[in-house]
């Protein structure tokens, strides 16, 4: 990645996961302003389809939440394996979110 590229890291407060139950990860997205909001939430920048390549998930089950207001997104979709299975390697989701949070951010916005 370019020196000068920004990540979707590099213009929010904050990119989190955790879980949403035992079946279902969410991850937070708190832009820093209303502007910068305007971009991580345009739908041509994040969308199902995004997150569905990024974590390898089914498209139709991808929830998405635009939060204007707060200047959030948040996403819920379903975990890999069930919270504490066998094969579960990050029991409360906190890990999830790094795909996200390294995705560059569109330049010339």
């Amino acid at each position: 990645m370019p020196e000068n590229t920004l990540t979707l890291a590099d213009v929010c407060h904050e990119v989190r996961s955790k879980n949403a139950g035992p079946f279902w990860v969410t991850i937070d997205i708190f832009v820093k302003d209303g502007e910068m909001f305007e971009v991580v939430a345009d739908e041509s920048f994040l969308n199902e389809r995004t997150v569905a390549d990024l974590y390898r998930v089914d498209l139709a089950t991808i929830r998405m939440f635009r939060l204007p207001d707060l200047n959030v997104v948040k996403i819920s979709f379903p975990r890999p394996v069930p919270q504490g299975s066998l094969h579960d390697r990050d029991i409360h989701a906190g890990q999830h979110h790094v795909p996200l949070a390294v995705l560059p951010v569109p330049h010339g916005r």
